[in-house]
């Protein structure tokens, strides 16, 4: 789940990850009193509409930049960094929430393991993150001008179908109770330097040991593969297809 975040940029010129999954919190039904964690909460911004509920709320987040950012945000919060395969805590929660987070994580197992253990008898658990084929069209064109330039590389995200995530959930004691997976097609910032950014935020394990002026070449050669598919009236997008899930500890 490690990865290298600019938190300030995340907030400014991505902050779609946590707009446009505001609705997300209704599923939760956070409740005054209930003690809820936020699983990769970024910088904390659903981790404060949580606890705007009346909830006790806890922040975990592997990049001790977003967590810097979130306790500096919101300081009467709870923030901890941590791994989403490993935390623990000393007491069971009665909701883990989880926004845009689990797709860093592998092996999945490890973190649904972890989620089960911190949820008490009866808890929920409640997630979007990336699913099957999501950035499909965007990866596409990324491995066709990598491998021209002699590079191969593989998808760093896990992106799993419902059925497969469902499998690891009951194996870990946890029953899938609704499940969706749709596509969000979802704008980025204007401008050719859209998916450069877009790369630049997210896709670094993609191009790390890449030459910065070889990285520019391709993030160009990108881009103009993508006009016809993935930009409209001037406007980029990229292709995100989510896994939305509620589930209960058994």
């Amino acid at each position: 789940m490690a990865n290298t975040w600019n938190s300030g940029l995340y907030d400014q010129a991505h902050s779609f990850v946590w707009k446009l999954a505001a609705d997300l919190l209704p599923m939760l039904d956070a409740k005054q009193g209930e003690h809820i964690l936020d699983l990769g909460c970024g910088t904390g911004h659903l981790t404060a509409e949580i606890a705007r509920t009346g909830a006790h709320v806890i922040g975990i987040d592997s990049s001790a930049e977003m967590i810097e950012q979130a306790r500096s945000t919101y300081p009467d919060i709870d923030f901890r960094i941590g791994d989403a395969r490993s935390f623990t805590l000393d007491e069971a929660v009665d909701a883990v929430f989880s926004n845009a987070a689990l797709h860093w994580v592998k092996p999945p197992q490890d973190a649904v393991r972890s989620i089960a253990a911190a949820l008490k008898p009866g808890g929920r658990f409640v997630a979007e993150f990336g699913g099957k084929g999501n950035t499909r069209k965007l990866m596409a064109a990324t491995f066709e001008v990598l491998r021209q330039h002699g590079i191969e590389r593989q998808i760093p995200w896990y992106f799993p179908s419902i059925a497969e995530y469902g499998s690891i959930l009951e194996q870990c004691g946890i029953e899938l109770r609704q499940a969706s997976l749709f596509d969000r097609l979802t704008a980025l910032e204007e401008g050719d330097g859209a998916i450069p950014a877009w790369f630049d935020m997210f896709g670094g394990r993609i191009f790390a040991g890449i030459p910065e002026e070889l990285r520019t070449s391709i993030y160009r050669e990108i881009t103009e593969r993508l006009r016809g598919s993935l930009q409209k009236d001037g406007q980029w997008f990229v292709d995100y297809r989510r896994i939305r899930i509620s589930a209960v500890k058994e």
